[in-house]
């Protein structure tokens, strides 16, 4: 078999790449960075973190705890490095984002089998096989060049950031450690505020200034990760439901529950960089040093990244892949990562371990749609009129035979009905 060709060295062509790599098959893998920098992008190494630097939960009873244990029994290359350099960030997997995108570098370069050209593609050949992973950033050439090869023109929505925020500079007389409800280890850092408090912060919320998009104007906005200065237009209660949620807490100073709570979770291996949960942002950056200073215990944070908005392209995948993320129209092209419309790290993760082993496999390997793994890859190629990014979740599974009402309970049949799908397999 001629050398496969990787376009894009994120999370899901780095799986893709090593899990062909595995099965003794040469890799070429092109990385336009350092030659050239997307608007979110800013670090050399490869499957760079750039938004919240969490996998999510790790319980069975989440979709995604769900997906990245398929994917530990499955072989995953980069789940296991992401578990390495944890953080801790309670029930979830959280990352310290500089060691883990090194760790996939050092294991990428250090793989015979794979050779690293850090180069951007504009054009793709057609003289073998290629997966196509450039993310939800590609570069305008290559959007362009992908849109000549689906013969429609690609879609968008957009998405944003958090900021960063030194620990030392929290003031810890008003913060206070926990999770919600106690039911984990006290691994965030809680900001209570009052009604005055909240009220005054919302108010000048809604009208600081955000930053002008000017290619953006007929944006989308995917709901998974909506600015929070759109989310509080949406009515002053809004955040009380989201984010800010206040239930599951009390406020040590008082022993009440306060009437919001901005929560904190741990960004890095040493515990010194926080991220503000749900903070995801298109103001300016001075609005937000102004505004986000306002919440109890923030007075004088230092903020050591403002948050961003940027584009996000994906492809109709429903009409244009199969359950093996190849392109229907081209058997020797695939695609992976949130291009497809796979929303989220270990489902971008997911997508390139899938086109990776279907690339080098004579019979092609449908995952079980009882498989989160299999009812992601059903989803971006199933029809669909209305085509939107999809995260891991318990409603794209076909449903039990028994009516289960307890919520948890219910989701631990389908986690369990999963895996032992997935030993079929084996």
């Amino acid at each position: 078999m001629n050398e496969i060709t990787i376009i894009g060295a994120g999370l899901a062509g780095c799986e893709a790449a090593l899990q062909i790599a595995k099965k003794g098959h040469k890799v070429k893998l092109y990385e336009m960075k350092p030659q050239k920098f997307s608007p979110a992008h800013t670090n050399e190494n490869l499957a760079e973190i750039v938004c919240s630097n969490s996998f999510k939960s790790n319980r069975l009873t989440n979709a995604c705890g769900l997906l990245k244990e398929e994917l530990r029994r499955l072989g995953s290359e980069i789940i296991p490095i992401a578990d390495a350099n944890s953080v801790p960030a309670g029930q979830a997997l959280a990352v310290d984002r500089e060691k883990f995108s090194k760790a996939v570098t050092d294991k990428i370069k250090a793989n015979p089998n794979i050779e690293l050209i850090r180069e951007e593609v504009t054009q793709i050949q057609d003289n073998g096989k290629v997966i196509i992973c450039t993310g939800p950033l590609t570069s305008d050439s290559l959007s362009a060049e992908i849109s000549k090869l689906i013969g429609e023109n690609e879609l968008h929505f957009y998405d944003a950031a958090a900021p960063l925020v030194e620990k030392n500079s929290i003031d810890m007389e008003i913060a206070f450690w926990g999770d919600r409800y106690g039911k984990s280890e006290d691994a965030y850092i809680n900001l209570p505020m009052n009604e005055e408090e909240y009220m005054t912060f919302y108010e000048e919320l809604i009208k600081a200034e955000v930053v002008t998009l000017h290619d953006f104007e007929k944006r989308e906005i995917f709901e998974g990760c909506m600015p929070i200065e759109i989310m509080a237009k949406r009515g002053k209660d809004t955040l009380l439901f989201g984010p800010l949620k206040p239930v599951g807490f009390t406020d040590p100073r008082t022993g009440r529950r306060p009437h919001a709570i901005v929560q904190l979770r741990q960004d890095n291996k040493e515990g010194t960089l926080f991220n503000l949960v749900g903070f995801q942002t298109n103001l300016k950056f001075g609005e937000q040093k102004r505004v986000f200073s306002m919440i109890p215990g923030l007075k004088n944070t230092n903020f050591v990244k403002y948050g961003v908005m940027h584009r996000n392209t994906y492809i109709n995948s429903p009409k244009l892949l199969n359950g093996t993320y190849q392109l229907k129209s081209n058997p020797n092209i695939y695609f992976a990562g949130q291009i497809t419309g796979v929303e989220g790290y270990v489902e971008s993760i997911s997508s390139g371990f899938v086109a990776g082993i279907n690339c080098v496999s004579d019979e092609k390997i449908v995952f079980d749609t009882k498989t989160m793994i299999g009812a992601l890859a059903d989803y971006i190629s199933a029809e669909n009129d209305k085509f939107q990014p999809m995260n891991a979740n318990f409603g794209i599974l076909p449903g039990l035979n028994e009516k289960i009402r307890n919520k948890m309970e219910r989701y631990e049949k389908l986690s369990q009905r999963a895996l032992n799908a997935l030993e079929q397999l084996k």
